[in-house]
């Protein structure tokens, strides 16, 4: 064989071996999945955790066919070998056990919740993670809870309810809306507790559950399932209540969970809110429905504005204290929901009654609860009947149009009022009866 020829196949041989060694240990890289996450419901200690984001750059291409996503299609992803390697040294520069993780596509980071050492100061780690230039957010594992409660011990709980119970329909005449929208097709992602499907009320009509919470089975909780029927309970069916939109698409993400032996009320956290927040993004929701609330949260503002910049209409509940600073309020473009009956915050926002509204309950049940949860819950069906008639309309023009709709300071929106804004009024604001369900 020629000299030249000879060293063509040695470096021929050369070249596909390290291809071969390149393409091996980036697959062990990206097939090694991220620690599983804890049993949120468990009872963790979210005071001793923190949240960490570094950017998840593609990893180098290998050769001809090569795409810059890589393994970001695999369910157990943990992020490009050169974010896992980063994320490896920072556990070993500051001492910090990795929990979990996981890559939020849309941001391009890979987020890991860490253990804080015992004998660490948490505030002090995170002051000087904050100043390492590697990291792009360091913040603690944040708590959040619902604004929901249960109807007050000493108030009658109907066994057989009737739409002449539901004063929430008629004070946002939600009737004559029905005439001519009931949301049909428009996307729901409801964040928030488990929820039970198998409700009559329900059956069929969730899209998608999926849970980031964690544990054996996904349960049947109060507050999503609340939440889930004040929005599209089955219409005119000979059972229970209705729905504000019914013919909207339930898209059920669990990111909270009930607290043991609370007769309501949920919480959440930093982790599983990402978690729901990405999975919302990647299904396409129209709407985003946060019936909950806490502090300031720089992962969770940075995943909403992305949403709201891609056009997504994001709903959140006022809390008790009624200030709009935490999370999701504090995001600019957020829609703040106040119940009506509970006084104003210093702020614009929507109301809708929040007091005794008759909902679902698991186990098929039926009961009365309180709370800007519910509320919030009505504006995001009220949302869904306007963009089923005008799909374009971005965020700021539905809350304009709700917005107009309360009579005056302190009332409820009207949301028949909105669609007649529209000039899709069919005249049939005054009429109370919801059309039936077929």
């Amino acid at each position: 064989m020629r000299p030249e020829r000879c060293l063509s196949a040695a470096l021929s041989r050369l070249r596909h071996a390290g291809l071969c060694l390149l393409l091996g240990w980036a697959a062990s890289v990206a097939a090694a999945p991220a620690p599983p996450a804890p049993d949120w419901s468990a009872g963790q200690d979210a005071a001793r955790m923190i949240v960490v984001a570094v950017a998840n750059k593609p990893d180098p291409q290998l050769g001809a066919g090569a795409t810059p996503r890589g393994y970001g299609g695999l369910p157990d992803y943990a992020g490009g070998e050169r974010a896992v390697a980063l994320a490896q040294r920072l556990s070993g520069d500051y001492g910090l056990r990795e929990l979990s993780a996981w890559v939020i596509e849309p941001l391009r980071l890979r987020c890991m919740v860490y253990a804080v050492p015992a004998d660490t100061d948490r505030d002090q780690l995170l002051q000087r993670l904050q100043q390492d230039r590697r990291v792009r957010i360091a913040q603690p594992l944040q708590e959040f809870e619902t604004f929901s409660a249960p109807a007050a011990p000493d108030e009658k709980v109907y066994n057989d309810p009737y739409l002449q119970l539901q004063h929430n329909f008629s004070a946002i005449a939600a009737a004559g809306a029905q005439r001519s929208s009931r949301g049909d097709g428009v996307r729901i992602a409801l964040i928030d507790t488990g929820l039970d499907a198998d409700h009559p009320e329900l059956a069929g009509r969730i899209l998608e559950q999926r849970d980031f919470v964690g544990g054996a089975a996904m349960p049947a909780e109060r507050h999503g399932t609340e939440v889930a029927g004040v929005i599209s309970a089955v219409a005119n069916n000979n059972l229970g209540i209705v729905g504000i939109a019914p013919a909207a698409q339930l898209l059920a993400y669990r990111a909270c969970w009930s607290l043991p032996g609370a007769a309501a009320g949920a919480r959440c956290n930093s982790f599983t809110l990402a978690l729901a927040l990405t999975a919302a993004l990647s299904s396409d929701a129209r709407i985003i429905n946060l019936s909950l609330g806490g502090p300031a949260d720089p992962l969770l503002q940075e995943l909403l504005s992305h949403a709201i910049a891609r056009g997504t209409v994001v709903v959140g509940a006022v809390p008790p204290s009624r200030d709009l600073g935490g999370f999701p309020l504090g995001v600019p473009g957020v829609i703040a929901v106040a119940s009506s009956e509970d006084p104003a915050p210093d702020a614009p926002v929507l109301r809708a009654p929040g007091r005794d509204i008759l909902t679902l309950e698991p186990g098929g049940r039926f009961d009365y609860a309180s709370g800007s949860s519910l509320a919030t819950a009505q504006v995001s069906a009220a949302l869904a009947l306007l963009l089923a008639l005008e799909p374009k309309r971005d965020s700021a023009e539905l809350y304009t149009l709700l917005s107009r709709s309360q009579a005056a300071a302190g009332t409820s929106i009207n949301v028949c009022a909105a669609v007649a804004a529209l000039g899709r009024d069919r005249g049939h604001c005054q009429n109370r009866t919801p059309p039936a369900e077929h």
